[in-house]
């Protein structure tokens, strides 16, 4: 009887061993996770992936294919699926390659794509197209994972970025036919100055003109800048290139500056005479070019801004600016995976003159020193202008 319990004790302790082994191998693999959440006009996908790894995005009929290609295993941890327009998620390896399959409930749809480098995300957000005309046959039957799936490909280094496209013609038909982009600060006035010597006016310009260039090779509108290099423009001629122009929607570029040096995030902001907090109240007055934070407003801008706010309707221009403020600052949060310091007011003299809903962006903190290493980067400042941009489509598609 001895030796027989000793031996039933050894297996238990073998197969615990092994059992427990198997858990910590299952723990210690990496982990790519992936979740859906609806807003107002998509739904968006986000797969966080453990390392950075080479992604390329395939359509077929209602699925949507995102091949990985990984040397290393890791499982895949899906969040319970509760959306109006994503089915289902599930998932097939064939060696070093993986597939997501992401089952949209019909084919009707399409989709645009962006990383977050920082947080290794990959974001898809997916538009609904409209039903398609009477008598138009439409595929019943979802198509199944094609068979190359057992070929091993070898997959670009990145996700292509496809910015979404708008209608040039129903967009134009509400009124928006200019956009004006104004770079904040230029030439003497270099704006806020980080730590390691960025100037404002510098990031400023680069973000601007990236943004330009996405405007115009996407949308059928006219893009005009207020400076396109280094030089003087006073803030009342920034307001009156955009009246000049007939401008629709008006954006400033800046980039944040705190006297707390671990602040971080970005902001957007539209025109009020009484700023948000006091933080919002400083900052409006170094946009403003006030080297004096403890003064009150003075009484003659104060009319001004009062004179501004009833003649030109500003009222209506608000709302319109507010709701603008809201989509791009969203789209800042997703892109740049920050923080939500939310949208907030201020008597920005730079947005008081303009005759069309206007919002000044505060890119990041260049008074950050983590935050100005960002800002001097080529991807980064293209990120910020594909929140910015993105967030004039989401825009442009509520007026249509």
């Amino acid at each position: 009887m001895i030796g027989t319990n000793e031996t039933t004790t050894r297996r238990l302790a073998a197969f615990s061993l092994l059992f427990f082994s198997l858990l910590s191998f299952a723990a210690a693999q990496p982990t790519l996770r992936v979740s859906a959440q609806d807003y107002e006009d998509y739904s968006r996908v986000i797969v966080t992936f453990p390392s950075s790894l080479p992604i390329t995005l395939e359509k077929d009929g209602n699925l949507l294919l995102v091949r990985i290609s990984s040397t290393s295993p890791f499982r895949l941890r899906t969040e319970p699926v509760k959306s109006r327009f994503i089915k289902s998620f599930s998932w097939v390896t064939s060696g070093d390659l993986y597939i997501i399959v992401i089952e949209v409930r019909h084919e009707r749809f399409r989709q645009d794509s962006f990383q977050i480098e920082k947080k290794r995300q990959l974001v898809i957000d997916f538009y609904e197209l409209a039903e398609p005309p009477a008598g138009e046959a439409v595929g019943l039957e979802a198509p199944q994972v094609p068979p190359e799936l057992e070929k091993k490909e070898e997959p670009p280094s990145a996700v292509e970025v496809t910015p979404p496209p708008v209608e040039g013609s129903s967009a134009a038909a509400k009124g928006i036919r200019t956009i004006v982009i104004d770079p904040g600060h230029g030439g003497l006035e270099v704006g806020a100055k980080g730590k390691f010597g960025t100037l404002e006016k510098d990031i400023t310009l680069a973000i601007s003109l990236r943004l330009k260039a996405l405007i115009e090779k996407n949308l059928a509108f006219h893009v005009e800048l207020t400076r396109d290099r280094d030089i003087d423009v006073t803030l009342e001629n920034r307001a009156a290139i955009a009246n000049n122009h007939r401008a629709e929607l008006f954006i400033s570029v800046h980039a944040n500056s705190s006297y707390r040096r671990n602040a971080n995030g970005s902001e957007t902001f539209f025109l009020s005479l009484n700023a948000t907090d006091e933080e919002a109240r400083r900052l409006a007055y170094l946009e403003n070019n006030s080297a004096d934070f403890d003064k009150p407003l003075a009484t003659e801008n104060k009319d001004d801004i009062m004179m501004i706010l009833w003649d030109m309707a500003q009222s209506a221009y608000l709302k319109q600016s507010q709701r603008l403020a809201e989509i791009i600052q969203d789209e800042l949060n997703s892109l740049l995976g920050t923080k939500d310091r939310g949208i907030k007011q201020a008597p920005f003299k730079v947005l008081t003159g303009v005759a069309c809903p206007a919002v000044l962006v505060e890119s990041a903190f260049i008074s950050n020193p983590e935050e100005e290493r960002d800002l001097v980067q080529e991807a980064f400042q293209e990120n910020v202008a594909q929140a910015i941009y993105r967030g004039l489509v989401r825009y442009i598609r509520l007026l249509s």
